[in-house]
């Protein structure tokens, strides 16, 4: 009788990278898996789960639909989004909030164009501006006033980014760096076995990028928040469009971007909003006494000169 011999094949693995256009910007996926593998349907499906979800901008969103009252029922994607916000909201005195939408489209900066708000506009629109004036029951969001409107935007990318990397580590996949429009979730090590190395853009207003910094990054999120590309002349000063939604008005301030490092994309995502909403005095003091969030912000002065400071959380990250 003859005898059999077994052989065995080992899955070959390398670094792919999955791109393309969402939410008009670019994404950039590069993880280390299985050549068959089939991650990039994968996270192809996400996105256009978040688009449904919690796209202002998609009319048969889920979001679009509670803001134009057609139905008050959340998904998950969103009450996701819901409790992040109303945590970060209460940590930064309200500087957070995903219902200033209507005052970000009255300045122009959103889906609406058109002259400059007046006071008395402004005054009307902050009637209904506020997450104080909204709350979960059960699936179902409750809003005070039907005007009351959700736009997520500022927060979305974290979660599309967090919702890949969650899937990529179902799948096994232990080394990857998922990026959307600027914001980043780096997990394990790139393809030359090193933390994933994350420039961080200059603030500069041109379509050039310069770097300020390299961060080495391995099992944490990054986001930056900045005015120096959104921004409008008013009077002669430079307005952002980042909304203050105690005032109502479009900031303005010497503070150019806001780099935050986090557990994850969607706090990241927040609260670098959140600090440019502050202003840079109020959100060093804040960011002095946060040891599991790393920021750093750019700033200038009255002469046009770039000023980075930087949490004690964020230096330690530096090599």
């Amino acid at each position: 009788m003859g005898t059999a011999s077994l052989f065995f094949t080992r899955e070959r693995s390398e670094y792919q990278t999955v791109s393309g256009d969402v939410w008009t910007t670019q994404y950039h996926i590069t993880f280390l898996a299985a050549t068959d593998n089939h991650l990039a349907d994968s996270v192809r499906a996400i996105l256009g789960d978040v688009d449904m979800s919690v796209s202002p901008f998609n009319p048969k969103s889920r979001i679009s639909e509670i803001n134009t009252g057609k139905t008050g029922e959340t998904d998950s994607r969103f009450r996701r989004l819901y409790n992040a916000s109303l945590q970060v909201n209460r940590e930064s005195g309200g500087a957070f909030d995903p219902t200033v939408m209507p005052l970000v489209n009255a300045w122009g900066f959103g889906y609406k164009k058109g002259a400059l708000p007046t006071q008395a506009q402004i005054d009307s629109i902050l009637s209904f501006v506020g997450l104080s004036k909204t709350r979960l029951a059960g699936s179902k969001i409750v809003r005070d006033d039907e005007r009351t409107q959700f736009d997520f935007s500022s927060i979305a990318k974290g979660l599309a980014c967090d919702e890949v990397g969650e899937m990529l580590l179902r799948n096994g996949v232990e080394h990857f760096l998922v990026e959307i429009g600027g914001e980043v979730v780096a997990h394990g090590e790139n393809e030359r076995g090193e933390p994933w190395h994350i420039s961080v853009d200059m603030p500069e207003d041109n379509l050039q990028h310069r770097s300020a910094l390299v961060l080495p990054l391995s099992d944490k999120a990054v986001a930056t928040s900045g005015n120096y590309r959104r921004y409008k002349e008013v009077d002669g000063k430079r307005v952002s469009h980042i909304v203050n939604p105690h005032t109502g008005h479009a900031e303005e301030s010497s503070l150019l971007s806001v780099t935050i490092v986090a557990p994850d994309c969607m706090t990241a995502d927040a609260w670098a909003t959140a600090c440019m909403a502050m202003g840079a005095e109020r959100a060093h003091a804040l960011m002095e006494r946060r040891s599991d969030i790393a920021a750093m912000t750019i700033s200038t002065d009255s002469a046009g000169n770039y000023i980075a400071w930087s949490n004690a959380a964020f230096a330690n990250l530096l090599p």
